[in-house]
């Protein structure tokens, strides 16, 4: 294992959250102001879960390894809830007892509707596979710390709050340049760049390949909660998701007593805010008579924060000298709890590629392609179900259950992450989508009326793409990138030199 000098070890901070306000981004000057180039087999950028994973199978197999993270663990992130199928990574990682240390075991999702008086419980039990039958919901500071301190224990070398200003991929290796904590201008030489930037989408920006989706648009609201009233018995750590007018609320349970509550609606309706962030979050839990419910006597922990989930993908997540991982390339909705699942895995199918990439690029155009199909393949299988969540039809049937030509099943596989295994759902999700067409057709009206208003929402969004939150109130954290890309035509972008303006 490498030795690692103070500013390289990832020592965890005071336990405190980070604001994940955008820092300016700063550019070299002269060459004066860089240091001695370093040199590396990896640079990661980025150090979150798809990051802190491939730095670690990376590290592991004896490449040299850099990870920069522009924070500094442990620091606040959304997205608490897990998956079954991401337990088997954890086992790869040697991490299962860490996280199952700081997580709530979470047994299914509750489904709770207006048009239905009793909710919905769907239990990753009775899957088609049932050998994974529960999973985590954690807090997002602890989890990506234990993934971080991972990578570092196999021997990445981290640098914490150093932020990225630049990347040359032109010659035959990278070059990158980051600004740290003292102001220093650090540069690396390396030989390969992984880009888990995350909604950053730093490669994805600065080569103009970046794309809104065109099929999905939707913004949030959130915060923490103490006091919120769970379910009973085993269903404790459940996930419940309430729909309403504007879109649908995640209720999540957290180990030390602390709920996360966030809303996703179209972002015209968080655009109607006339009062504080806080006020116009009650004001929309409000809406939802049941989740109100739930948070009767409740109080908020935190200042509520407001984020545009704009969904975007890039054209590519492959080039010669990179790849992308996770929400660097793609992010549709935070609706299945896919996040995590799909970076991870991202991180583990990357890091397979391009530790064939290090020993004989010519071997490993099969494992880049591979990874890129799988990738993508995760994406489609989850957005089908996002693209449709607020429609009348797909809310019906998730009210009512049934299994025929074991749909159920099929549905609650998918729902658990088990998409990159083989496991044979495929035949029965199909089934299940032409349920969900004959569904539709037989309340064409009600449903034609939903298609129609969020092709109104998507189409509106994209034509005002100033984010939401940076009109927000000053206690809004912003979490929207405020880099805006332009794309460009008829040029060798991969080659190009990038720069953070």
């Amino acid at each position: 294992m490498r030795h690692h000098s103070a500013d390289e070890a990832s020592a965890a901070a005071d336990g405190s959250s980070v604001s994940n306000q955008t820092i300016p981004h700063m550019t070299i000057d002269s060459p004066e102001q860089v240091t001695a180039p370093h040199t590396c087999d990896v640079f990661v950028l980025g150090g979150g879960p798809a990051g802190s994973t491939a730095a670690a199978l990376l590290a592991e197999r004896g490449h040299d390894v850099v990870i920069v993270e522009k924070e500094r663990h442990p620091r606040f992130h959304i997205g608490e809830s897990l998956l079954p199928l991401n337990l088997p990574l954890f086992e790869k990682l040697g991490l299962e007892d860490q996280i199952r240390a700081i997580g709530i075991t979470k047994y299914g999702a509750e489904l709770v509707s207006p048009q239905r008086a009793a909710s919905v419980t769907l239990d990753f039990s009775s899957a088609w596979d049932k050998a994974h039958p529960y999973a985590y919901q954690v807090r997002r500071s602890q989890f990506d710390q234990i993934l971080f301190e991972n990578c570092v224990a196999k021997g990445a070398r981290a640098f914490q709050q150093c932020r990225v200003t630049r990347v040359n991929l032109r010659g035959n290796g990278v070059r990158v340049y980051a600004r740290d904590e003292a102001g220093a201008t650090r540069e690396w030489a390396s030989k390969f760049l992984v880009d888990a930037s995350g909604r950053d989408t730093f490669l994805a920006n600065q080569l103009g390949i970046k794309r809104r989706n065109p099929k999905h648009n939707s913004a949030a609201l959130y915060g923490h909660f103490s006091g919120a009233t769970r379910l009973p018995g085993k269903e404790e750590g459940n996930i419940s998701i309430f729909w309403f007018e504007h879109g649908w609320f995640w209720f999540i349970p957290l180990r030390d007593g602390t709920t996360s509550v966030g809303a996703v609606c179209w972002p015209q309706y968080l655009k109607s805010r006339r009062t504080d962030p806080t006020t116009f979050f009650l004001d929309t839990i409000a809406l939802s008579p049941a989740l109100a419910e739930r948070l009767r006597g409740a109080q908020l922990t935190n200042a509520v924060t407001a984020t545009g989930n704009y969904s975007y993908q890039a054209k590519r997540m492959v080039g010669r000298r990179f790849i992308m991982l996770g929400d660097a390339f793609a992010f549709v909705d935070p609706v299945f709890s896919s996040g995590v699942l799909l970076a991870m895995n991202s991180a583990f199918l990357g890091a397979e590629a391009v530790d064939a990439w290090l020993r004989d690029p010519r071997m490993a155009r099969p494992l880049m392609k591979h990874f890129d199909r799988s990738v993508r393949h995760g994406l489609r299988s989850f957005s089908w179900f996002i693209y449709r969540m607020t429609s009348p039809a797909i809310r019906h049937l998730f009210m009512h259950p049934r299994n025929p030509l074991r749909m159920q099943e099929a549905l609650l596989s998918l729902l658990a992450g088990d998409l990159f295994r083989g496991t044979p759902i495929r035949w029965s999700l199909r089934a299940f989508k032409a349920v969900y067409y004959a569904t539709s057709f037989l309340d064409m009206r009600r449903n034609a009326s939903a298609w129609l208003g969020r092709r109104r929402a998507v189409k509106t969004a994209m034509a005002d793409y100033l984010p939401v939150a940076r009109r927000a109130n000053a206690i809004v954290i912003s979490t929207i990138p405020t880099g805006k890309y332009h794309p460009r035509h008829g040029q060798d972008q991969e080659d190009r030199l990038i720069q953070r303006k």
